[in-house]
């Protein structure tokens, strides 16, 4: 459990910051928070105690808190500094090196790893002043997380609100990571849903955002890896750094990911594929509510009937290929509304896999479209529940668990292609899995 200090500023967004703290809690860290004078005037510092159950620092000399010269003792034993909210004020106090109370102090005492969360009116953000502040400290190594656009506390619309408290969290646990620890790796990740479409119109469909594998991506950029992201119809930004192939359907994917897993040393398998499809495929014309011989039928009790084919079971079919090589080392992922651990069992034997990401969807704080997700990871040696957290913190667990099996996995000589960009493909179609084997 590492300690990270938590500076709270005087501005409106202090209220977010008791939502910091508790995510960085569940994401097993240590607090302690730091208030300045000014943000007692928007939250107490009772309830920053009451959820770190640490003493909130306030007072630069408080009388018989510490033996200590408190604000050096804390800076060594840091892992982080996060201050969130960063108004204009402690921004340029950081960027000038003034240190007239205990922040101020303990950020030039402490050599760990800063992040600064701005927020602030839209103009404020946007001064020529508060710019060239911002950029001190990039030049620093201080690490921004650049607030949100939209309504502000102060009835102005653009830049400045605070970024969400998840976002805090996941970007205070990447700095904590190492980076580079993936070089030379190569992984392919798949993200969102599949959509099956019935006609022109409509389609079958599930409710995945796409959050938990983009996450899983962009965490294996940031450590090095060549990432290739088989990403499905999701509405959200794909991953920087990666490689990005776009599909809809789950035969698409399927293709996608067969034909690139020879060359993998991981395979992350996040996407939430369908199960069926409509059999013949999808009609070429919008499928009518009303039948050619006549409207004298009543709508309201017309059933439409429709038979789907079970599509190709991707993962299931990794496995079996995969049996008598050493990589890719394989990940799955189970979303359950029940029996999650005994069915995430089950799931890693019958598709041979090595790890199986297990979560309820059925809770509201986990799985579909949120930002945090509580997860139980499963292999060979048994269960380890994961406490909520945001996604991009349990990307991190889970690639944890990558490095690990990949350190006993011995290293393969695996078919290649051309680079990103580069046309031909040099995958040995023998070494490559068979196209929609049986599930």
């Amino acid at each position: 459990m590492r300690l990270i200090a938590l500076g709270v500023t005087g501005g409106i967004g202090a209220y977010k910051a008791i939502e910091i703290a508790r995510g960085l809690q569940q994401g097993g860290h240590d607090v302690v928070a730091i208030m300045t004078a000014s943000a007692h005037k928007f939250v107490g510092r009772v309830t920053f105690e009451a959820i770190t159950q640490r003493r909130v620092i306030t007072d630069q000399f408080a009388p018989g808190a510490n033996a200590d010269i408190e604000h050096i003792a804390l800076a060594s034993d840091i892992a982080a500094l996060v201050v969130a909210p960063a108004t204009a004020n402690i921004i340029g106090k950081l960027a000038l090196g003034i240190a007239d109370d205990f922040l101020t102090t303990l950020y030039l005492a402490t050599r760990a790893p800063v992040l600064v969360a701005p927020a602030m009116n839209t103009n404020m953000f946007n001064h020529e002043a508060v710019a060239q502040n911002l950029s001190t400290l990039r030049a620093r190594g201080v690490h921004i997380v650049g607030p949100g656009e939209g309504y502000l506390a102060c009835g102005w619309i653009g830049k400045g609100r605070l970024a969400e408290p998840a976002d805090v969290v996941a970007a205070t646990d990447a700095i904590l990571r190492p980076v580079g620890s993936l070089t030379g790796q190569r992984l392919l990740v798949t993200a969102g849903p599949t959509y099956e479409d019935l006609d022109p119109v409509r389609y079958l469909g599930n409710r995945s955002s796409g959050r938990m594998g983009l996450a899983v991506a962009a965490e294996a950029v940031r450590r090095g890896a060549h990432v290739v992201l088989v990403l499905g119809p999701s509405g959200l930004e794909p991953t920087p750094g990666a490689e990005v192939i776009r599909v809809r359907s789950a035969a698409q994917m399927h293709d996608a990911v067969m034909t690139r897993v020879a060359e993998m040393d991981a395979v992350v398998m996040a996407a939430a594929v369908a199960d069926y499809t409509p059999s013949g495929g999808a009609e070429p014309q919008k499928i009518s509510k009303r039948e050619d011989h006549g409207e004298d039928h009543d709508d309201d009790h017309r059933a439409l009937t429709m038979t789907l084919t079970r599509t190709a079971d991707i993962l299931a079919e990794l496995g079996r290929w995969r049996a008598d090589r050493a990589r890719p080392w394989l990940v799955g992922f189970a979303a359950e509304t029940q029996d999650v651990v005994a069915r995430a069992t089950a799931k890693l034997t019958q598709k041979q896999v090595d790890l199986v990401v297990a979560n309820d969807v059925s809770r509201s704080d986990a799985g579909f479209a949120v930002e945090t997700n509580a997860a139980v990871l499963v292999d060979a040696a048994g269960a380890t529940e994961l406490p909520v957290q945001p996604k991009p913190a349990l990307a991190g667990a889970i690639l944890d668990r990558v490095e690990a099996g990949l350190s006993q996995a011995p290293a393969t000589t695996h078919a290649t292609r051309g680079g990103v960009g580069e046309s031909g493909d040099g995958v040995d179609p023998g070494d490559r899995p068979g196209q929609h084997e049986p599930a």
